[in-house]
């Protein structure tokens, strides 16, 4: 257990085994339970802003998602639902009971509304933020050849992001977070930090494969239990694509 600098008092971290891999989590306050899942490319540092205020009245649990920051990188279990497990089997070990609360931002709207749907006895209240979601406007996005968002086709692609970012990562933060964000939203220390948490090239053989979407639906349905964002592995310097890049994946749009 540790507490990062970032963090404000009340909480520490904690690395908990769950479904075959380990997250680095933030657990603070006191009250019903609220989880906070995070979006691409960040890390459970997202929240710091907001932890004191949430914190006064919820129990907040904070992880960084399989793959990203201070978590294990495994090379495969992106499918959404399996990251919800991921973060079921954390309340369970630290034996906090549902229904809670789930806001996910980005890819973590996708894994909190994956959740929602394959376990509704779990969730008291959604919210979803900033979230491209299937049959509500993510195949569209995806689909660069038709006037989709640029970056899907260029983290798809193989090997290129690796060439190009390795070493370029606080470049990147820089340019595009301050493109995206009001003045002042980010600091150094934040750029600093997500540049470190998104370098290196380990891991990357696997990485095409892991990447590539073959095909995109322009009409998928809308979001069911058996209709959720596409599976997904990260390449593990920039690990996953959210805002800028939503996540991209091995299998087929409309997978859990």
């Amino acid at each position: 257990m540790g507490t990062a600098d970032w963090l404000p008092d009340g909480f520490t971290v904690q690395r908990i085994a769950t479904n075959d891999t380990r997250l680095s989590v933030a657990v603070g306050g006191s009250g019903p339970v609220l989880v906070l899942l995070h979006g691409w490319p960040q890390t459970s540092r997202a929240w710091a802003r907001v932890l004191p205020a949430l914190a006064r009245t919820h129990t907040v649990v904070a992880p960084d998602l399989r793959g990203t920051g201070a978590s294990d990188r495994p090379v495969d279990g992106y499918a959404k639902t399996n990251q919800a497990d991921d973060i079921r089997g954390v309340l369970k070990a630290l034996h906090l009971r549902g229904p809670v609360a789930v806001a996910g931002h980005d890819i973590g709207s996708m894994v909190a509304l994956a959740w929602a749907a394959a376990h509704p006895e779990d969730v008291s209240h959604l919210v979803l933020i900033d979230a491209l979601l299937p049959g509500l406007g993510l195949e569209e996005a995806m689909n660069v050849a038709e006037g989709g968002m640029w970056h899907f086709g260029f983290f798809m692609a193989e090997h290129v992001p690796e060439m190009l970012f390795d070493g370029h990562e606080l470049e990147f933060f820089t340019a595009t977070f301050t493109a995206m964000s009001n003045p002042g939203t980010f600091t150094d220390e934040d750029l600093a930090a997500y540049a470190r948490a998104y370098s290196g090239r380990h891991g990357a053989d696997p990485l095409p494969e892991a990447w590539a979407t073959r095909s995109v639906r322009p009409h998928a349905a809308a979001p069911s239990a058996t209709t959720a964002a596409p599976a997904t592995r990260p390449r593990p310097e920039l690990r996953h694509r959210g805002r800028l890049s939503a996540d991209l994946g091995a299998g087929r749009p409309g997978r859990l």
